[in-house]
């Protein structure tokens, strides 16, 4: 059933249950239609015999000449955590020399009439986060746009009774519906998005996320971002950065990343139109090209960068909006290490979809941007499981007599290994310190030194990241939310009250 069981402020909620057709479409929709384009199977048969092909020759290699195989995985360990770094430190160079954000002037957002402004879905899925409904309702309501032009459309999972009965209890404004997603498998974001997508009527559509506090001019921002950019810009990305950045050395870290990550790596890949793989919210897409490209695969667990890959292969660009929504960093590491190690995963899960027709991939991308998806997609989490064992490696080499090390290792592999972890390092602390320039954060800049013991979290992550591709590989592993001890940003005086 899908109909309206109720409305009004302060009273009962509208409520739009989906029916099982847009269940079923939101769920095996891109697997019906390009199967090779979905997660849903890790691997295809000619990929599980590359794979036990690999994992037979290594076995046999390390029974044969231990050593000489030990030196060749350093070797070309060695090779890809270099290259994967070296990459993103050029492309972010590369962004430092342009400001392509696309800057909004404040007379332009005056000269604005309701009336020419086109409908806008927000979409904000939610999973069992009852804790934090009050902010999530509160940051929506400031959104400056016209309430007639406005859908907003809170995803709830079915069995997900306690965030239900606190949106009802919030009394939401008109223009926000509750949807229920109906259970399924796998329960995942992107699939709650695609129910979304399939209910919505506007003409441009973006991703919140329950913890989300946009700028309340976001939305017409981006409105006029789209208006003069080209044709094939399909997707706005609106800039990223945490309210709570100087709560713990964890949420210093997470800024330091988002800051280098939105200021210079993405403008660095969009000069370069290279493949940019989406952030998971307040990306801004054309309806119409959203569901061109089929929407979100349900079954990846990083469904925005798999998205931002799929758009590429079309021809379709990403722009950037200065706008920026404040979330909540996180202050726990267990709860870091969850979300990690989805986001590896699924970085592991985009590789893999997009390596199964390397030529296919190589003709739409071209080879320059075939490169740039190897390093950054597919390097991103080789890098992060090189990580640990490089560490140990290092230690363990300055603990050992040169003339036993002399005895296994040749001292040419050895100093290669030396300057990887040497160089890498130094590069991923250049470009952690790059990160509060342009946003003025200049007392982040000595934390960016801590940077490699924040990698060897996201090592940790990346192999129970690995371990979960294996065993479980659509598990959405969830992020609770509502943990800081700060509620989020200063209120704006702009927007509507709720």
């Amino acid at each position: 059933m899908d109909g309206l069981l109720g409305s009004g402020v302060g009273g009962m909620s509208r409520i739009r249950i989906a029916d099982e057709h847009t269940a079923h479409e939101a769920t095996y929709g891109l697997w019906e239609r390009d199967p090779r384009l979905s997660a849903r199977r890790v691997l295809l048969r000619s990929q599980k015999v590359v794979v036990a092909v690999a994992v037979i020759a290594l076995g046999v290699a390390l029974v044969l000449a231990p050593v000489g195989t030990i030196i060749a995985i350093l070797g070309v360990s060695s090779v890809v955590f270099l290259a994967s770094t070296a990459f993103k430190f050029w492309v972010s160079l590369r962004g430092a020399r342009y400001d392509l954000v696309d800057h909004i002037a404040p007379a332009e957002l005056d000269a604005l009439q309701d009336d020419e402004l086109p409908i806008y879905t927000v979409l904000v899925p939610v999973f069992r986060e009852a804790n934090i409904v009050h902010r999530l309702v509160t940051n929506l309501g400031a959104l400056d746009y016209p309430s007639e032009k406005l859908e907003v459309l809170i995803l709830v999972e079915e069995e997900d009774d306690e965030t239900r009965d606190a949106i009802e209890a919030s009394g939401t404004p008109d223009y926000m519906t509750v949807v229920v997603v109906p259970k399924g498998v796998p329960q995942t974001k992107p699939r709650a998005c695609n129910v979304g997508l399939a209910m919505c009527t506007g003409e441009f559509v973006v991703i919140y996320d329950a913890e989300d506090a946009p700028d309340p001019l976001q939305l017409k921002k981006a409105y006029l971002a789209f208006r003069r950019a080209g044709e094939r810009t399909a997707v706005v990305q609106a800039q990223l950065n945490y309210f709570n950045a100087r709560e713990n050395l964890l949420t210093r870290m997470f800024t330091l990343e988002y800051s280098y990550w939105f200021d210079y790596m993405l403008p660095g890949l969009d000069v370069d139109t290279l493949p940019i793989p989406l952030g998971g919210t307040s990306n801004h897409f054309r309806t119409s090209m959203l569901q061109e490209l089929g929407g979100w695969d349900p079954f990846n667990v990083t469904e925005d960068a798999d998205l931002g890959i799929r758009a590429g292969a079309l021809g379709y660009r990403v722009g950037i909006v200065d706008s920026v929504t404040w979330e909540e960093a996180n202050t726990s590491i267990p709860n870091f290490v969850r979300q990690r190690s989805r986001w590896i995963k699924g970085y592991m899960q985009t590789s893999l979809v997009h390596a199964r027709s390397p030529r296919r991939l190589i003709r739409e991308l071209g080879w320059r941007r075939f490169w740039g998806f190897a390093l950054l997609i597919g390097g991103t989490p080789l890098t992060f499981l090189g990580v640990l064992p490089f560490t140990v490696i290092t230690f363990v080499t300055w603990m050992t007599p040169v003339d036993v090390l002399d005895q296994y290792f040749p001292p040419a592999v050895l100093a290669v290994c030396l300057l990887n972890f040497l160089l890498g390092n130094g590069l991923i602390i250049y470009l952690n310190m790059m990160g509060p320039f342009k946003r003025g954060a200049f007392w982040l800049v000595p934390w960016a030194l801590v940077n490699p013991l924040y990698w060897i979290l996201h090592s940790i992550a990346a192999y129970k990241g690995l371990w979960q591709l294996i065993v479980r590989p659509h598990y959405w592993e969830k992020t609770e939310h509502g943990l800081s001890a700060q509620e989020g940003p200063e209120p704006s005086p702009v927007g509507k009250a709720v």
